[in-house]
């Protein structure tokens, strides 16, 4: 499935807007996690447990997105944007969303 940020993609001709897609999951953070986050507020730098989780995160809505534009027999999505909020304390949803279509 083609993927872009963009409302083209060059060389293809889009034929039909099949309508928007989306894919989302929802997330927790690990209490061991969040001591070792903590102390790395301290002494700063990146928090590389966190940044894998949002990572795996987006591709997982990603993918979930991909699966309902495949359902409507599309050939890519366009206009394809992540969006992350808090929906609790300590858990976060990320979302991918955009419009499916066909070429000619």
């Amino acid at each position: 499935m083609i993927n872009v940020n963009t409302d083209f993609i060059s060389g293809k001709e889009i034929k039909e807007t099949l309508g928007l897609v989306r894919g989302s999951t929802i997330r927790a953070r690990h209490v061991g996690r969040d001591i070792l986050a903590s102390l790395k507020t301290i002494i700063g730098g990146e928090i590389k447990s966190y940044t894998a989780m949002i990572n795996s995160a987006r591709e997982q809505s990603l993918e979930r997105m991909n699966e309902e534009a495949k359902k409507l027999d599309a050939d890519a999505v366009i206009n394809v944007r992540f969006v992350t909020a808090e929906v609790m304390q300590g858990a976060a949803e990320v979302l991918a969303y955009g419009t499916a279509v066909k070429f000619e």
